[in-house]
């Protein structure tokens, strides 16, 4: 039980330090690099449902 409370709080320190530097320095998004990810989405998605159906059935 002590592990995971040392390991809680670390991960916790940990967000609240590099989560604002990681908003603090990354680039400005345009909009135009998200439309081209959320092409790939769905696709993705897709063949991980398909792929878990596969493995549920036949392994």
């Amino acid at each position: 039980m002590k592990a995971l409370l040392i390991i809680l709080a670390v991960l916790f320190v940990t967000l609240t330090v590099v989560l604002p530097l990681v908003e603090k320095y990354a680039p400005k998004d345009d909009g135009r690099s998200s439309g081209n990810l959320s092409r790939f989405i769905f696709p993705l998605v897709a063949v991980l449902i398909i792929a878990q159906i596969v493995r549920y059935y036949f392994f």
